[in-house]
């Protein structure tokens, strides 16, 4: 290309330098270089004219034929068509790759714009949020999902990564909403169905709620003749062994009883939640002492932080579950001799509980599954501690009803630290007497 842009110079200056000579020849050298240049104008502009005929009705077809430079100018941009063409053709089959593969997806997709507009969705999301093509393009999801819930999600004010909604056109059907941001400014919209998945859900907190309910009172007859028993035969050693033991685990099924009670409780968003401002602080000390008991031969080291006016509004059983699950914990963990430190403080990013321990602390592929339901880090250990499995599961949902989050760091053979963060308008201060104020709410 190079080499023709010179060729082509040369040509242009030798049919100047030939109208130069024959202008002075004829004594019109004027007109001689003005025919000169007129000529190439017109070539130029016949190649010209030849170019944008092809690029507009042959440019499927091979470039007009042509020598020099504008040989040089057609083949190159036929080739740069080539190669249009096949990155076209490339980009087409990913494109409907992708469309095939997201219009298996069980879920529904949704691409979204910089804005929020919509800009493309598969099947599954076409029927779970009727949307129609084309009319639906371009409209912003925010004003199709009219939700306090989901107008929360898209501000970023929502605590979870999802939100869970009833269809705005069927209330029997529940859809979880979860965005993901990729590319440049682009957001897809993930749309699930969760309907039987809730109901499953319910179902399972319905049975447990039932089935501790209905061994409440079973359990209160074994304890109650396990005591009489025990009377009995106060002077048989052998059978006062087997008495206790019976009687050591029938409590422990009660203990498990009153937690599955309390964990259904917790999960059951309908319940009637009467709020009150809470003396956390009285509420603390009390749960040191009975800490220090607990403790018993095993001298812990049990210190109290807490900002004597920090109070809470909130359920009282909640939070005294909340508290107690977590001391309680810290003290069956720890080794004898060891120090548990309970702090009660504010900043400005709401009240915050915390319980640090000596403990045996917990490996770190375990902190995530800590809030399930019976997980156990160690199984002999946590049943020789008498534990249920499903004390931090009643943190957990605890805390959710309270709109707060609990946070948890630990090293294996340093200890364990559980902080519950509680939001700041739940946060209430004492007055000048130390009291509580009196607000009261029911929920």
């Amino acid at each position: 290309m190079h080499y023709n842009w010179i060729s082509e110079l040369w040509r242009i200056l030798a049919s100047l330098a030939l109208a130069l000579f024959f202008g002075w020849i004829f004594d019109q050298i004027l007109l001689a270089l003005l025919l000169a240049v007129s000529l190439w104008f017109v070539i130029y502009f016949l190649r010209l004219k030849k170019l944008d005929h092809w690029l507009r009705f042959d440019r499927k077809q091979a470039p007009p034929l042509s020598s020099g430079l504008w040989g040089e100018v057609f083949t190159a941009i036929y080739r740069l068509q080539q190669r249009a063409r096949k990155r076209n053709k490339r980009l087409v089959k990913a494109i409907n790759r992708f469309r095939e593969t997201t219009a298996a997806l069980p879920d529904g997709a949704v691409v979204l714009r910089e804005e929020g507009e919509i800009e493309w969705w598969n099947a599954e999301a076409g029927r779970l949020l009727r949307l129609n093509y084309p009319q639906d393009v371009g409209l912003r999801l925010a004003n199709l999902l009219r939700h306090p819930d989901v107008s929360a999600y898209w501000q970023g004010e929502w605590p979870d990564e999802q939100v869970t909604i009833n269809s705005p056109y069927d209330e029997s059907i529940r859809l979880s909403i979860r965005m993901v941001e990729y590319g440049k400014n682009q957001t897809l919209v993930i749309v699930r169905d969760v309907t039987l998945f809730e109901q499953v859900e319910q179902m399972r907190r319905d049975f447990i709620s039932n089935i501790s309910h209905e061994l409440r009172t079973p359990l209160t007859v074994l304890s109650g003749y396990m005591e009489s028993l025990l009377e009995e035969n106060a002077d048989d050693e052998q059978v006062q062994h087997t008495f206790k033991v019976m009687q050591q685990q029938t409590r422990r099924m009660q203990q498990l009883t009153e937690d599955l009670m309390l964990l259904s409780s917790y999960e059951n968003r309908h319940r009637e939640r009467k709020q009150v401002v809470v003396d956390v602080p009285q509420m603390l000390s009390s749960l040191r002492e009975q800490a220090e008991i607990l403790s018993a031969e095993r001298n812990h080291t049990i210190l109290l932080e807490a900002e004597p006016r920090l109070c809470l509004l909130g359920e009282q059983r909640e939070l005294d579950s909340i508290f107690t699950n977590l001391v309680v914990n810290a003290v069956n963990y720890t080794p004898s001799g060891g120090a548990i430190r309970i702090r009660w403080f504010e900043d400005d990013k709401g009240a915050h509980f915390e319980v640090n321990d000596t403990g045996i602390g917990i490996p770190q592929h375990h902190i995530p599954r800590l809030t399930e339901r019976f997980y156990r880090v160690d199984e002999g250990r946590s049943r020789h501690t008498g534990g249920s499995g499903l004390g931090l599961a009643i943190v957990k949902h605890a805390m959710q009803c309270n709109n707060g989050s609990l946070r948890i760091d630990s090293d294996v053979g340093r200890g364990s630290t559980f902080i519950c963060d509680f939001p700041p308008e739940i946060v209430r201060h004492a007055d000048e007497q130390g009291r509580g104020t009196s607000d009261e709410a029911k929920v």
